[in-house]
């Protein structure tokens, strides 16, 4: 007996279906710096026209995926919201580096070829790249029967953004005395999925649909919310200060929660004092912190805690830097300070 691409588990016909759908997607990201290149191996990009400001441009690159997060957005059937998530996490690692971000790839592995799930998917992608000013260039859809099963999918994603040689934030000035202000998550975000997991479903046994009070919403609801991209905010900042000069560092909180994220920044010397008390973290934290009975420093040692972005300025402009992030709507928190020592983080209250 033959065999055939289909007996070995990929449709394709299914797959040229799902991939018909996706060129309408990935052009409502186009910038007017994207090439097109109907049937190309590869996306083009107009460099020159993308570096034209900057006098010493560097390429600044970061790649991400969302984690077991997925396995939320399995049991909820909502696949519309974690390319957002899939964006943010590798926008906003290049955005520390005062990065502008220029296109995007992505990258998704499935079990077997479903086009509207994928469809959705990649919606969410463009949905983050529109929100972070950035180009789906392309991308790759791989399926993958022996590897996953049939319902199983992986995101990966990959950002390239430009930034001005002398003007990248490295956190080589931070000294003593500078101040650290965050500014809110959106909630978890796409780290610390299989604590959230064991605790809500686990020792919680909570179902997705089921509403939760103190939150307002369902579960799914409360642990689907999107990762919030910083583009704008960080880029407004990055008009108004001087790299280096006023703004010394930017810290994408991530894994690792506050501690991890900022001190891996700074310079030999430096330490880092963060008041728990200057902020409250969104209710969804004590809520998973309940049903798992986690200890408080666990919380802050894998999660954000409410916490999603963090400038460090020099301690006299911390009054400006609040005031403008305030007039773009943006709550700001006066978290702490750096302090003499060597790149530890020490929480008080």
């Amino acid at each position: 007996m033959a065999l055939s691409y289909r007996d070995s588990g990929v449709d394709l016909e299914l797959y040229e279906q799902a991939m018909g759908r996706i060129p309408a997607l990935l052009a409502r990201t186009n910038t007017p710096r994207v090439m097109p290149l109907p049937g190309g191996f590869a996306g083009l990009f107009k460099l020159q026209d993308a570096t034209h400001k900057y006098r010493d441009p560097v390429l600044v690159s970061g790649t991400d995926g969302v984690g077991t997060k997925i396995k939320v957005a399995h049991m909820a059937g909502v696949y519309d919201t974690i390319g957002i998530d899939l964006v943010a996490m590798c926008v906003n690692d290049c955005l520390c580096l005062g990065a502008e971000p220029l296109f995007f790839l992505d990258y998704v592995a499935m079990g077997k070829d479903n086009p509207d799930r994928l469809t959705q998917i990649v919606k969410g992608v463009t949905d983050g790249c529109v929100q972070a000013g950035t180009a789906l260039l392309g991308g790759e859809t791989a399926i993958m029967p022996d590897v996953y099963s049939v319902d199983d999918f992986d995101l990966a994603g990959f950002c390239v953004a430009v930034a001005e040689k002398d003007k990248l934030l490295t956190g080589a000035s931070i000294r003593p005395g500078d101040v650290l202000i965050g500014v809110p998550s959106t909630g978890f975000h796409s780290n610390g999925y299989s604590l959230v997991r064991k605790a809500v479903f686990g020792a919680g046994q909570k179902k997705i649909d089921d509403h939760v009070p103190e939150l307002g919403q369902t579960v799914a609801e409360a642990l689907l919310r999107p990762t919030r991209i910083y583009a704008s905010l960080t880029a407004s900042v990055m008009a108004k200060f001087i790299p280096g000069i006023d703004l010394m560092a930017i810290a994408h909180i991530t894994g690792g929660g506050l501690g991890d994220n900022i001190t891996r920044l700074l310079p030999e010397g430096c330490a880092i004092r963060i008041d728990r008390s200057s902020w409250d973290p969104n209710p969804v934290f004590g809520w998973v912190q309940g049903l798992g009975q986690i200890d408080r420093e666990e919380m802050f040692r894998v999660f954000n805690m409410g916490i999603g972005m963090v400038f460090i300025v020099r301690k006299n402009l911390t009054d400006r830097m609040l005031e403008h992030l305030r007039s773009q709507n943006e709550t700001a928190y006066v978290l702490g300070e750096v302090t003499e020592g060597e790149q530890n983080c020490e929480y008080v209250h």
